[in-house]
């Protein structure tokens, strides 16, 4: 079969398993090595280091395994702009829109596989290996390639009618594919409102992310206790955020059907940020079984709870941030004492004094005296 023809028998292939759209990238060295070199040299990846690791492989494709030719890359959507509005304030956390239903890890691995075996029984010469973010991939370069969309100011692809709403996915082949149509134009032009409406200067130019100042990486990625700085930072974000995909005009409107399992989670809908800080593990694995905001894990998604209840400054958070004082996990603890002194009062002052007392751990000791300063 033709290059041209073996290449739309493929595309075909991907959408009839349930992908939005699917394109071919011919597999060459990154046209942005140097630009990705220069950004982990800045540190702005934060404590990514992974990205640091597999750079042949990262940079060059083809070195994935030998004879890779061609990427067959594919778009799931995953929220029609407007469908599911935001969390009201109050005893709500926001959570990033990807993370409210399954993961996307498992059911788009889940069909790439299937699609992958399709090929290799159709074309037993046919080698394969699929990937959904997580292998040596610069996979917004291949997409971008495959006309699936064009590079965005806030870092993230964009698509003319489906906006950014949409998960990536690759599988890499020893075929070589000959792809129809051009890439998607720049699609930008003068905007500027993503970085204009990030609140913590993580998009300090256009095409460029900063980690360091990411809603995103700090309540999804570090593990541990958050700087002073980023606490404040998270503002009212319990995991992830979409701030900069919000006030994307080509999200203004942009209504592509998502996959069913995409869908907020009932269960988890229902967790008020107090539910969360006294969640049992065994409930926490029960709740979030088959969940994205696993990758906080429960004592990561219980320190953002607390925060986020401090930055709220509903008073009526005050006893669920007590009783958290007294958390088996001292990075819960810590956080807590910390938004309590940021609602202040008498209540939150003698919850903070008798903490204090019985607090061992240093670094929450230190957390707990701040708090009482503050209150």
């Amino acid at each position: 079969m033709a290059a041209t023809d073996l290449a739309r028998t493929l595309v075909s292939w991907a959408v009839e398993e349930g992908f939005d759209r699917a394109g071919i990238a011919p597999l060459r060295p990154s046209d942005y090595a140097e630009a990705f070199l220069a950004w982990l040299e800045r540190g702005e990846h934060a404590n990514l280091g992974y990205l640091e690791r597999r750079s042949e492989e990262r940079l060059d494709p083809r070195n994935l395994f030998e004879g890779a030719a061609s990427a067959l890359c594919v778009a799931q959507q995953y929220h029609p702009a407007g469908a599911d509005p935001d969390p009201p304030d109050g005893m709500l956390g926001k959570v990033a829109r990807y993370a409210r239903g399954s993961d996307y890890h498992d059911t788009m691995k889940a069909r790439l596989l299937r699609l992958a075996d399709r090929i290799r029984e159709a074309y037993p010469e046919a080698l394969t290996r699929a990937y959904v973010d997580t292998g040596p991939v610069l996979e917004r370069e291949l997409a971008a390639r495959a006309g699936i969309g064009s590079f965005g100011k806030n870092t993230n692809l964009l698509h003319p009618e489906a906006g950014s709403w949409f998960f990536l996915g690759e599988i890499f082949l020893n075929l070589e594919l000959a792809p129809e149509g051009a890439a998607i134009a720049e699609l930008c032009g003068s905007c500027t409102r993503c970085l204009e409406a990030c609140p913590t200067g993580a998009l300090p130019a256009p095409y460029r992310l900063d980690a360091n100042r990411c809603i995103s990486y700090w309540t999804i990625e570090h593990r541990g206790w958050l700087p002073e700085e980023a606490r404040s930072m998270i503002g009212d974000w319990l995991f992830g955020c979409d701030i900069c995909q919000e006030v994307c005009p080509l999200n203004d409107g942009a209504y592509v059907p998502a996959a069913a399992e995409f869908a907020p989670d009932d269960r988890r809908a229902a967790l008020t940020l107090a539910d969360l800080l006294e969640l049992s593990r065994d409930d926490y694995v029960e709740a979030f079984r088959g969940s994205p905001m696993k990758r906080a894990k429960l004592e990561g998604l219980q320190r953002n709870a607390a925060v986020v209840l401090g930055n709220l400054g509903n008073r009526e958070a005050i006893p669920v941030l007590k009783r958290a004082l007294t958390h088996p996990e001292s990075v819960v603890r810590g956080h807590a004492a910390w938004a309590l002194g940021r609602l202040g009062g008498p209540e939150s002052k003698l919850a903070l004094v008798e903490a204090l007392a019985a607090e061992s751990d240093g670094r929450v000791r230190c957390d707990i005296e701040a708090a009482i300063v503050a209150v």
